[in-house]
């Protein structure tokens, strides 16, 4: 029988599949947006990337990017009543108006 995994990606079937329409795309504007500190983003997570994908507890969140950490953004992020950085590359994150 085999052993349940306990890796940082587990339970993530649902949650990093794309879309029939979505599963051969490159989008490039996504990479490309140049975010500044301030700037208010969503956290969505992109199964094809996994360079710089946060924890899929993320999933969902929105955060104020505080920095740059090389190719990636440091986003504060609140989860329940703690406060957390969280460190994602640009194909991990949306902007918010």
């Amino acid at each position: 029988m085999a052993k349940r995994a306990h890796g940082p990606r587990q339970g993530t079937r649902s949650i990093l599949k794309k879309g029939k329409t979505e599963r051969s795309r490159v989008f490039i504007n996504r990479v490309m947006h140049p975010y500044a500190e301030g700037d208010s983003v969503a956290i969505v997570l992109d199964g094809a990337q996994q360079k710089g994908m946060p924890h899929r507890r993320f999933q969902g969140k929105t955060g104020i990017i505080t920095g740059t950490q090389g190719r990636a953004y440091v986003v504060a992020v609140s989860d329940g009543n703690a406060n957390k950085t969280v460190v994602a590359r640009p194909e991990h994150l949306r902007p918010m108006e």
